[in-house]
């Protein structure tokens, strides 16, 4: 297996275990289906299908250094066509189909940019989706039937890349736009995936499942090239499958005896309420020793929720750990301890928001906030938090957080204009946090942050207690900051999805929003827009896209108030 102690044995992502010779017989994905029954493909059959998949887009033309991008629905094509592209030597990038999450024109847009900037040289994607976009765009697409029917008769050789060469593409799903693609070398992806392996303290018995998307950086290194990589069973299923029947997972889990699992904090509330009692009342969970909460906002009553929820099914707290992560480090950044729960830090919220310390007390009132640690960087990963000028802060004090390691992106793929480091190989999140005892704090993004009437609000803490009122959509809230030039400050606006189109209903939502911000975290609101579902507009990861809700609702705003 690749760890810390192993390390120098791997070269490139090709020595994945499942493409040498050795327990052909053995699983190397299990992928799991809601209109089908599952598919096991062992490692010698994961091997053919590759090769197979490299003939056909060589055949194509798709040669070394060349960016194929992989628009399908999350399926087994896809993913052998993503090893194909790196067997040929060129380089994949996973990406978000069209869904009705998004918005059509923007997805167009942003990938026409791409490929216009970026060089692509193919799309592959869906029969039913390649006719879309070959009126679109300007460089071939090919649909599952065309690379099928192009398969050459003699399997390439594989192309023997540099382990400085660049592997693979994450493309930025925020508001930056999707044509920033993080550039990652074989040797920075191998770097992590062993260090974070030691910090899951990884072994041969572990068995990964996961429903997350593969062109979000936590589905595609945790829950796809980990297990790949190390030869071990990786259980998946398609992330529109898990919304829809979202006990499918502990289902895998059961019948599996999966050890691992990465879920963004969103998930443990959707299956706490979601899951009916008799799809779970046979369950054993007990075999799980990690549930990684990552990517979002970490909510310690959403550990709570789905412990009570599921303890039938013997799920314990000890289960719940937490990881801070970003595709320009790969992934991993920190990981707490599995078998542990995560420390909570309560702090004064007026100390952070005044003086932007966190101040511990043991008082637990409208006064205090709770924050859940994202624990230790993993091994050969530096982290530090600075204030404006670049200083570095002492522990407590809340700043930047800034981030160094051997795991870090080459670049933004052909972007000479964006330098992602300081001069000292730095990286900026954009993240504002703090160290205490070692391990890292999240409090939210520098951009995202609301200055109101002096105090820094930071609107996760709000999103948070909106999301617990009845008839609200969970996870479709979105607070930002709205300048108002005769208060001389920022004030705060919510934008909720509701169901209801009553009136009357929704005025009681709105005076119970109100009432539960002030009485939880003594925060005035300003402006609540109750929407209908589908206002509000997320990323290709399913994010809130934050700046992009903001500006939908600041225009229509605006043309209310036009004659």
């Amino acid at each position: 297996m690749l760890t810390g102690a192993t390390r120098n044995n791997f070269h490139t992502l090709l020595d994945a275990i499942p493409l040498h010779s050795g327990a052909e017989s053995l699983p190397a994905i299990i992928y799991l289906s809601t209109t089908a029954e599952p598919i096991t493909v062992n490692r010698n059959n994961f091997k053919m299908h590759v090769l197979t998949h490299a003939a056909s887009m060589a055949k194509l033309g798709i040669a070394a250094g060349d960016l194929v991008i992989i628009a399908h629905t999350q399926s087994l094509e896809s993913i052998y066509a993503f090893w194909g592209a790196l067997w040929l030597g060129a380089i994949p990038s996973m990406f978000s189909t069209l869904t009705e999450k998004l918005d059509p024109d923007i997805y167009m847009r942003d990938l026409g940019e791409l490929v216009h900037i970026s060089g692509v040289k193919a799309i592959l994607t869906t029969d039913h989706f390649a006719s879309r976009l070959k009126s679109k765009l300007l460089c071939p697409v090919y649909s599952s039937e065309e690379l099928l029917l192009s398969t050459a008769p003699q399997i390439p050789h594989a192309y023997k890349s540099s382990p400085s060469d660049i592997a693979l593409l994450q493309h930025s799903s925020g508001t930056t736009g999707l044509q920033k693609g993080v550039a990652l070398s074989h040797k920075a992806i191998l770097n992590q995936l062993a260090s974070y392996a030691d910090a899951l303290k990884l072994t041969s018995e572990d068995i990964i499942v996961s429903w997350l998307p593969l062109y979000h950086d936590m589905g595609l290194i945790a829950g796809f090239l980990q297990p790949l990589i190390q030869g071990i069973p990786l259980v998946l299923m398609s992330p529109f499958d898990w919304v829809s029947h979202p006990a499918m997972l502990l289902r895998a889990i059961h019948d599996y005896r999966a050890t691992l699992c990465w879920l963004p904090n969103f998930a443990y509330n959707h299956s706490t309420r979601a899951i009916r009692q008799s799809d779970t009342a046979s369950l054993d969970l007990s075999t799980i020793r990690a549930f990684i909460n990552c990517s979002e906002p970490v909510q310690h009553e959403s550990h709570l929720m789905f412990a009570e929820r599921f303890a039938a099914n013997r799920i314990r707290m000890d289960m719940f750990t937490v990881s801070y992560a970003m595709a320009e480090n790969t992934f991993a950044v920190t990981q707490t301890k599995p078998g542990h729960y995560p420390a909570i830090d309560t702090i004064s919220l007026d100390n952070l928001r005044q003086k932007k310390q966190a101040i511990p007390t043991e008082s637990d009132n409208n006064s205090t906030t709770s924050i859940v640690s994202c624990g230790a960087p993993i091994p050969n990963v530096e982290v530090k938090v600075v204030d404006a000028n670049g200083k570095t802060l002492p522990d407590r004090h809340i700043g930047e957080v800034l981030v160094r390691s051997d795991s870090m992106l080459s670049g933004y793929f052909k972007r000479p204009d964006l330098n992602p480091f300081d001069d000292q190989c730095w990286y900026r999140t954009g993240d504002q946090g703090y160290i205490a005892a070692g391990e890292i704090y999240i409090v939210g993004r520098s951009k995202d942050l609301i200055i109101n009437a002096g105090k820094n609000i930071y609107p996760q803490d709000i999103e948070a207690v909106v999301n617990t009122i009845e008839g609200i959509h969970p996870g479709r809230v979105v607070v930002f900051g709205v300048p108002d030039a005769a208060e001389g400050t920022e004030l705060i606006a919510v934008v909720a999805e509701v169901e209801t189109t009553d009136k009357t209903a929704q005025k009681q939502i709105s005076q119970a929003i109100r009432q539960q911000v002030v009485r939880q975290s003594s925060v005035t609101v300003n402006f609540v827009t109750l929407v209908n579902k589908g206002w509000l507009i997320k990323t290709s990861s399913g994010k809130i896209a934050r700046g992009k809700n903001r500006e939908k609702w600041m225009a229509e705003k605006q043309m209310k108030q036009d004659p």
